[in-house]
């Protein structure tokens, strides 16, 4: 399985202001598996340390944390050499150990030179009481599920993916059907490694939605293993809800379906533990499209979205035959799933920014607004092939932004104000052109 992040991780290999690093990502999105690869890959030695019920490396971290001392415990742990530049040193469900996270601190100020990137559960390293966090001397990488265009590469289908990314939009028309068969199978089997993995060797959805569901109760477990007790009944109630917040046309979180009468200061901590978890993420409302949307920013409106669309798939209950049935899965639930998966590809952009506008009697919505450098790009998602653009007109005629952008099943298309781009091709959609 091949991952894009293997690309930044070389970068951070080769820079000279180089800082240790933490793998940031949800629960089993392939942290350890990237990392043992990167390491594999690009260094001499891997010297794996896993935190995870380790009375040794509790013991080791638990007095002083002199650099020189930890590296020879570390030595012994791993049962390699750890050397500068050759050796990659793993700290593996660093969470299981806050003393681990706060020596990054002394590795970066004392041994620069050592290769150290650490993952574990986000929740355990955002939520651990009385961590000691090495603020300004680690570095961060985000970590996600797979993106369609992995997903291609986990197919055997590169050079199908690499057309995409080519936007020739003739050769890519000609395998349209093909395209939409894979965006289904996405749509069910979602980003999850495991996921992937076990659909890519038995061809059988029904086995990937098992792993869903088993990793769905794990996160459900979650609640009570990192949560305050106390919050623990609302956080269940936010995250049965985010089926039908979805469902719903306008998308915007409402609080009266987590609870009749709910109110924001009811279940904002709630919601910000499922952001600190990476398992949902906010899309805010801005009150007027200008420049930067985040001085713009409604904090009290805003779409969730979960990690990954499979993910949604299983917790709304889709059935899997739905895919069966032409274009029905695009249409399912008003085109949730597909708003959702056009979230989970934009949020893998580290050139834009991501909002969304709605007027305000609501009748008018672009499903996202993008900032990319001084540009503000309307971008609306269409379930199927259904290409009214109501929304879009009323933005452009009120706001004339250089450029409108719609996603749909319909295969390309430039008219003069606005590109229709088909989903499976939104790895080819450039706004900073």
């Amino acid at each position: 399985m091949e991952r894009k992040s293997i690309l930044d991780l070389q970068i951070w290999q080769k820079k000279s202001d180089r800082k240790p690093l933490i793998l940031h990502g949800a629960r089993q999105v392939g942290k350890t598996w990237l990392l043992k690869e990167f390491g594999k890959r690009c260094y001499k030695n891997v010297a794996y340390i896993n935190f995870e019920e380790n009375e040794r490396m509790a013991a080791l971290f638990a007095s002083n944390l002199d650099v020189g001392r930890l590296l020879t415990g570390l030595r012994i742990e791993a049962g390699c050499p750890i050397e500068p530049a050759s050796t990659l040193l793993i700290f593996d469900e660093v969470q299981a150990n806050p003393r681990a996270l706060t020596s990054l601190k002394y590795f970066a100020e004392n041994a620069p030179e050592y290769h150290i990137a650490a993952a574990g559960s986000l929740l355990g390293i955002a939520m651990h009481a009385g961590t000691s966090f090495p603020v300004g001397k680690v570095e961060f990488l985000d970590l996600y599920p797979l993106s369609f265009e992995e997903f291609l590469w986990a197919l055997g289908e590169q050079e199908l993916a690499e057309m995409l990314g080519g936007r020739d939009w003739q050769f890519i028309e000609a395998f349209r059907e093909k395209l939409i068969d894979y965006l289904k199978y996405y749509y069910v089997v979602g980003g999850m490694p495991e996921c992937v993995s076990t659909f890519v060797a038995t061809g059988d959805l029904n086995k990937a939605r098992e792993l869903q569901e088993r990793l769905l109760n794990a996160y459900e477990q979650d609640f009570s293993k990192y949560a305050d007790p106390a919050m623990v009944p609302r956080i269940r109630a936010v995250w049965n809800s985010i089926p039908s917040q979805l469902a719903r046309e306008q998308r915007k979180f409402m609080y009266g379906l987590v609870r009749e009468g709910a109110r924001a200061r009811d279940y904002e901590l709630a919601i910000q533990w499922f952001c600190d978890a990476g398992l949902l993420h906010k899309v805010y409302r801005v009150s007027k499209p200008g420049i930067p949307l985040r001085a713009y920013q409604e904090d009290n409106a805003f779409k969730l979205f979960m990690v990954d669309t499979g993910l949604l798939a299983a917790h709304a209950h889709i059935p899997i035959s739905t895919m069966l049935r032409g274009s029905d899965l695009f249409e399912e639930a008003k085109g949730a799933l597909t708003e959702q998966y056009v979230a989970q590809e934009l949020r893998l952009r580290n050139d834009i920014d991501v909002f969304y506008w709605s007027s305000d009697t609501s009748r008018a919505k672009v499903d996202f607004l993008i900032q990319c450098g001084e540009s503000l790009y309307p971008l609306e998602v269409k379930a199927a092939e259904n290409l009214q653009a109501k929304s879009l007109r009323v933005y452009r005629d009120k706001f004339a932004p250089p450029r409108c952008y719609r996603t749909s099943l319909s295969p390309y298309r430039e008219e003069s104000w606005l590109t229709n781009i088909p989903l499976y091709a939104l790895a080819g959609l450039r706004f900073c052109q």
